[in-house]
């Protein structure tokens, strides 16, 4: 038996990189159909990666071709790694890549005039460079500094002013090739991020509530069902933090682009407003508080109990209802054909329930504190999250 459970341990073994092979490819075939389809995430990266390399040959054939320089690898390479992800970080990032390759070709220069071989020039110049390139003015380029050395060095040129400079005017070439074309040829605009950030949490919020609402529906519910709640609502947290992420590169990619944009008449549809952000990071609050109050109830070694009964069954009614609407907004936001918002029927059944909910609260009051406290404490964050998800005025 043991043999036959190493015989069958060792195939499965043999057949994971096959089947890490397969699921690799099967998402490099979804990518390929989606930027195929239509815009998106993945076709801005088929865009950028063309671009890049469409850089790197107009810095080639202007420095090799054109210009006839035998050194001509400068240029190209610099074209190439300015193809950023906005237009902003292309010029900042050109500064400090031009800078970090001055500081590398300068100090491996002077390192082959002092040494006069070029292995003592990489000995006496690499470790300084490595301190320097740690230097928090360089950002992300300090690295260059070092690699530029070893170009410099390895090309087996002699060392001469002229020499230097020649290296710094391909650098400055290529930058200015690279700058040039993510400015003007399909500037990289990256507002769909936002709109879909905000989808995403609309609808991952939705799940949440609705798989709180089916679960309290259960005769019983326990501590490991409360995990399972909070780890939604820890998703729900890296969810806002993705979308605070996305906020941030929808602004840079705006800077230096909209203006240019605007006057050829093609800016962009505007993104939703920052005050969209907070109200989700408040749903988002309210939403971790509920599951960690249900949380502490369940605890039998905690004082606070749940409420039960009828009015648990009225509180799970509710939370789906407000999941519904958490649903209905993630479609509007992705552009889907749905009702505008939860209807008035909807609005009855919530005003109905709320006001079950509110003497439901006033007979627990006399009966266990415990339960009225936690039941107080879950209609308070209902009430929180029905005012930001469902914002219209309710008659008390």
């Amino acid at each position: 038996m043991t043999a036959l459970t190493s015989a069958l341990r060792e195939t499965l073994r043999g057949r994971r990189p096959v089947t890490a092979m397969w699921q690799g490819t099967c998402a490099v075939g979804r990518s390929v159909r989606a930027a195929w389809q239509g815009p998106g995430r993945e076709r801005d990266l088929v865009v950028q990666s063309l671009k890049a390399a469409g850089a790197a040959l107009i810095a080639w054939a202007v420095a090799g071709v054109w210009l006839d320089d035998p050194m001509a690898l400068m240029a190209p390479w610099v074209a190439l790694v300015l193809v950023q992800a906005t237009v902003y970080s292309s010029i900042r990032q050109a500064a400090q890549l031009f800078a970090a390759i001055c500081v590398g070709a300068l100090v491996a220069s002077a390192a082959q005039a002092l040494t006069d071989d070029n292995t003592g020039a990489l000995v006496v110049s690499l470790p300084v460079l490595m301190l320097i390139g740690n230097w928090y003015r360089f950002g992300g380029q300090g690295i260059y500094t070092a690699t530029t050395a070893v170009f410099v060095l390895a090309s087996g040129t002699a060392v001469s002013a002229s020499a230097v400079g020649h290296r710094v005017g391909q650098a400055a070439l290529g930058a200015a090739i690279g700058v040039a074309v993510n400015a003007f040829v399909l500037p990289p605009i990256h507002l769909r991020d936002v709109r879909e950030n905000l989808a995403a949490l609309a609808r991952e919020a939705g799940d949440v509530l609705h798989s709180v609402a089916d679960d309290l529906r259960q005769a019983e519910w326990d501590a490991q069902t409360t995990t399972g709640w909070s780890s939604g609502a820890a998703r729900l947290q890296r969810r806002l933090k993705a979308l605070e992420s996305a906020r941030s590169w929808s602004q840079e990619s705006l800077r230096l682009t909209y203006g240019p944009l605007r006057a050829l008449r093609r800016a962009p549809a505007p993104v939703p407003p920052e005050e969209e952000d907070q109200r989700w990071s408040r749903v988002t609050g309210n939403i971790t508080a509920l599951t960690r109050t249900l949380a502490v109830a369940a605890d039998e070694h905690r004082t606070p109990a749940p409420p039960q009964g009828a009015v648990l069954d009225l509180y799970a009614r509710l939370l789906k209802l407000i999941g519904d609407s958490c649903h209905a907004e993630a479609g509007l936001r992705l552009g889907e054909s749905a009702e505008s918002g939860p209807e008035e029927a909807t609005e009855a059944t919530m005003e109905e329930l709320h006001r079950r909910l509110q003497e439901g609260l006033r007979e627990h009051a006399g009966q266990e504190a415990a339960r009225t406290a936690v039941l107080g404490t879950l209609l308070l964050q209902a009430e929180n999250l029905w005012a930001d998800i469902v914002p219209k005025p309710r008659q008390q």
